[in-house]
């Protein structure tokens, strides 16, 4: 959350994941929000979370297996109803104040070191610009997205299923602790 001087109640959110496919580069998958107190929208809701999902899974063409923490609108019925009903989405949630396990914090940690260090906004498209402009050198370069997956410590790995349980070349990720 980034706040704007001047104007209580305008402020700017973002819903990213960081994504890794074996074999292709690291990407980071966005969606910022500027939110208007007056209009009522204070946040994300579970279905903006989903849509980032389906989002990721269109762009990765590819099972997704989403590690995520424990922000109410991450556990709300309506997502683990569309997990469920969706066998191309795995969800693993986070133990409880894990931040160091959260490969968007390292990205949130990039933006304020970053392109939004030491900066008076002007205005709130001048914010905007900025914030987007990071985000995009981010998206642009997968080591800084290499390095934020690297700092949780977490080992993605493939494991191969047995062939009677899965057909062809169906593979399993599995997400272990270094």
């Amino acid at each position: 959350m980034v706040r704007v001087r001047g104007r209580s109640g305008r402020r700017w959110s973002i819903a990213a994941m960081c994504c890794r496919k074996p074999g292709e580069t690291s990407r980071l998958i966005y969606r910022p929000r500027r939110h208007r107190k007056h209009r009522g929208c204070d946040t994300f809701a579970w279905s903006d979370y989903r849509d980032l999902v389906v989002r990721a899974h269109v762009q990765l063409q590819a099972p997704i297996v989403l590690i995520r923490d424990n922000l109410n609108t991450h556990r709300a019925a309506g997502m683990r109803e569309y997990a469920a009903a969706h066998d191309w989405l795995t969800i693993i949630q986070l133990p409880t104040c894990a931040p160091d396990l959260n490969p968007v914090v390292g990205v949130g940690s990039l933006l304020r070191r970053g392109p939004l260090a030491n900066t008076a906004f002007t205005d709130d498209e001048h914010l905007e610009r900025t914030l987007r402009r990071g985000l995009r050198q981010i998206h642009i370069r997968p080591d800084l997205i290499d390095g934020c997956l690297a700092g949780t410590r977490l080992a993605l790995t493939q494991q191969r299923q047995q062939p009677e349980e899965v057909s062809h070349d169906e593979q399993s990720a599995t997400i272990r602790r270094r």
